[in-house]
């Protein structure tokens, strides 16, 4: 097929061939031209994701993080790679963190170690049919075309890893393992990037080093699963805040949204009080469960849901912070409810001919200086601020564990067959906005261009995830806000208001997200990016 020109990129598509929808329109165009190229859905998503990181370098970097979720048509199953950095191996860092707290305003100490090179050869190497060189080749492009300081630089590193792939010996699989491996400094004999990178770290006062970054690996995890109405809503694990949005849904399956109106005030009082019980949750329990236990089982069982969701008041707001007690089967954990006084992200979504369906969320919160890269061109990530320095808080800072992030990719099926795909990029937001497009889907059947669409709403009562302040109750944002478009009906502003909610609008939107939804009748594809967001989608053949 004719690779696609980025003037035809637009913000919705359909085919029954293979559709990507993410950030910049380039980055579509990268991911399109793969499969029009004859790569899957996991080939162009790399191709997608690697061009994110120059498009929409800020929001994401070579040195951040992109949790991806697969859904495998050969396996029929779903599975999740975590593509998040760990803090760093010394104990003397973690000890200076615990003293010091986690630093902001640029400063390197805040940077994981970079997870996306081996998370996407990872995919690529397991899942995907081409090489390293045919999914980075548009990004060398784009990065040849720039004029930042660390185009030139990456672009060499690049070239690299290319090189790598064309020297080693071995099949496909072998040569992709051989490029990650010089990356991170696991090759015999060639450490140049690695040292280049550990050379950054030490010249701009970071912890990480050579030995952090030869340790890093991708896990391949099962993703978290719940039912809502009939489909199976899959999400990564309590590493990200994913089991919130799972959480949610089974709170707000007690309830008949479709009866309650689309829009309407009891609508969004039921799901905002919804999200803030699993909200609570989600900061009372997550964290990276090897290190912690958190009691999914129990936080996602209908028992405990449906003993919460009787907390919900139809006619008033809750002003409250209510984790419950999964341990105890109580619908508030004792002494721990109180009354409390967004992030740079991209988005990834990709199904090609063969039934392959790829979602993922690249991120990084890179600062604004430094940006040179060091000699790599590799920028940083500030997603150790997602930790905390609370002793015996299971999102408190340790030795080589990830950070309880807000990035959190969702895939949906019905009838084991994927229907759906949803990333957003808006930290606290992304599963909140997610759940508004679940909602508008599932219960009233609109496709992903009025999906996206659509108003939204969503709330701040919940804790910063980007603030690490060990006292967790000073980092709670609004208690009682709900957040909405500044053109709701003044109506539904004044109801709201009368049952206690405090409203804040805006002029802007509420996160950015992409989607795409598959008929699995008529094979046909529909994909959409908010394109007030600035979110793009294309078709093969488009």
């Amino acid at each position: 097929m004719t690779n696609l020109n980025i003037n035809e990129v637009g913000w919705k598509a359909s085919s029954d061939e293979g559709v990507v929808a993410a950030g910049s329109a380039a980055s579509v165009m990268a991911g399109v031209n793969i499969l029009n190229e004859g790569g899957n859905a996991v080939d162009a998503a790399v191709a997608t994701i690697f061009a994110l990181n120059v498009t929409d370098h800020g929001d994401c970097s070579i040195g951040g993080e992109v949790p991806i979720m697969i859904y495998d048509a050969k396996s029929q199953s779903v599975k999740v790679l975590s593509g998040q950095g760990r803090a760093p191996l010394s104990q003397e860092a973690i000890d200076w963190y615990l003293r010091n707290g986690i630093p902001g305003d640029g400063d390197i100490k805040m940077t994981p170690v970079p997870s996306v090179v081996d998370s996407c050869i990872t995919a690529l190497r397991l899942f995907g049919t081409r090489t390293f060189e045919d999914v980075i080749s548009s990004s060398i492009d784009l990065l040849d075309a720039g004029n930042e300081e660390w185009h030139p630089k990456l672009a060499h590193t690049f070239r690299r890893m290319v090189e790598e792939e064309h020297i080693s010996k071995g099949v496909r699989e072998q040569k992709l393992q051989s490029v990650t491996d010089r990356f991170y400094g696991r090759h015999e004999s060639r450490k140049d990037i690695a040292d280049e990178l550990e050379a950054d770290y030490v010249s701009k006062g970071g912890f990480l080093r050579r030995n952090d970054l030869a340790a890093h690996f991708t896990t391949i995890e099962e993703p978290i699963n719940v039912s809502y109405r009939g489909h199976s809503i899959y999400k990564c694990g309590p590493w990200t805040q994913g089991p919130f949005l799972c959480q949610a849904l089974c709170l707000l399956s007690d309830f008949d949204l479709t009866s309650l109106g689309h829009l309407s005030v009891d609508y969004i009082h039921t799901i905002v009080e919804a999200i803030k019980l699993a909200m609570a949750d989600r900061d009372y329990y997550y964290g990276d469960p090897d290190f912690v236990n958190v009691p999914l089982d129990v936080l996602l069982s209908d028992e405990y849901n449906h003993m919460r969701s009787k907390l919900i008041n139809k006619h008033k707001a809750s002003m409250e912070a209510r984790p419950g007690d999964p341990y105890n089967m109580q619908p508030i954990k004792e002494i721990s409810s109180f009354r409390p006084g967004v992030g740079g992200t991209t988005t990834c979504v990709v199904a090609d001919r063969w039934g392959n369906v790829v979602s993922a969320t690249p991120s990084a919160n890179v600062p604004e200086s430094p940006r040179d890269g060091g000699e790599s061109g590799v920028t940083f990530s500030n997603r150790l601020r997602m930790f905390n320095t609370t002793p015996g808080h299971p999102n408190c800072i340790e030795v080589g564990k990830r950070p309880r992030s807000t990035l959190t990719p969702t895939i949906i099926l019905k009838d084991e067959k994927p229907i759906m795909a949803i990333s957003v990029a808006g930290g606290d937001l992304q599963d909140q906005v997610a759940l508004n497009l679940i909602v508008n889907a599932i219960d009233f059947n609109m496709l992903p261009d009025s999906c996206v669409t659509a108003p939204r709403f969503a709330t701040t009562h919940h804790q910063d995830s980007f603030d690490p302040n060990p006292d967790r109750e000073a980092t709670f944002k609004n208690a009682g806000s709900v957040m909405l478009k500044e053109d709701f009906d003044n109506e539904i502003k004044e109801d709201l208001r009368r049952r206690g909610h405090t409203i804040q609008t805006t002029k802007s939107y509420i996160g950015r997200p992409v989607m795409l939804a598959i008929d699995q009748e008529e094979g046909t594809i529909y994909a959409a990016g908010d394109p007030e967001g600035g979110r793009h989608a294309a078709a093969m053949g488009d």
